[in-house]
């Protein structure tokens, strides 16, 4: 596998709190790596880094070689990265499917109107969403937007998806769909996926490696069972030492 992506030495401070220190990884291609910590541990700052919102204070991002450390917003997503959020934001009075269409006119492949559209009638059957391309996306349950959040990112052809907290807010049978769609996306369309997310049993199930933050540094990685059963990670967030053991066996 080609490496995808690599964050070296990333520092960001926010007037006298510094949210990142010194925090590297790296990334293959179709891997998962799934990122973890306390809220307020700088998981959130990591990614607006890595897709341009932000730029580090000291160190580097490349994206499949290619520094993309200064780039805007828009240059990195041409590069091929693309994300969701936290707090959804769809164009509420635009169709569901015009809201993937815009994902593709403005991703990597800058696609023309036709095209767009047929690129997000293919994503939204990935996502489980064809049913509702006519409906407005103001009109979705949470989970409906979720899953347009990551329709609209995956229009846009990305190389590298960054996922943040898309199972937040869920219950446990859209969890489990939402687990499978993001399965189904590494399975077909072969991209790494970088993902938030608090709900400990699902990111461990997804992940092939996980990273913790804690305090803005690299607390720990390595592979979900090695993290569940570092004794720093059980302190710092699991807290519960019976609860880390059963994480660290996967599903």
């Amino acid at each position: 596998m080609k490496r995808l992506l690599e964050v070296d030495k990333a520092t960001k401070s926010f007037g006298g709190v510094l949210a990142l220190d010194n925090v590297s990884l790296t990334m293959d291609e179709g891997e998962i790596l799934g990122v973890i910590g306390p809220n307020g541990a700088g998981k959130t700052t990591l990614f607006n880094l890595i897709n341009g919102v932000i730029h580090p204070d000291a160190g580097s991002i490349r994206l499949c070689g290619e520094d993309i450390t200064e780039m805007p917003p828009y240059r990195v997503a041409e590069r091929g990265v693309a994300r969701t959020h936290q707090i959804v934001k769809p164009l509420g009075d635009l169709t569901v499917l015009e809201n993937v269409v815009v994902g593709g006119c403005f991703g990597r492949d800058k696609l023309r109107l036709r095209d767009a559209e047929a690129n997000a009638r293919h994503v939204l059957e990935t996502v489980g969403l064809a049913h509702r391309a006519a409906s407005l996306a103001g009109q979705l349950t949470i989970a409906g937007k979720k899953r347009l959040e990551v329709a609209r990112a995956l229009a846009g052809s990305p190389r590298l998806l960054l996922l943040d907290e898309v199972l937040a807010g869920l219950n446990p049978t859209e969890v489990g769909r939402m687990i499978e769609v993001t399965r189904k996306i590494r399975t077909e369309r072969g991209l790494g996926i970088l993902i938030i997310e608090h709900l400990m049993q699902a990111i461990m199930s997804l992940s092939d490696r996980v990273m913790v933050l804690n305090f803005g540094s690299m607390l720990a990685q390595g592979t979900p069972g090695e993290v569940a059963g570092d004794r720093r990670v059980v302190e710092a967030y699991l807290g519960d030492p019976d609860i880390a053991a059963k994480l660290a066996v996967r599903p």
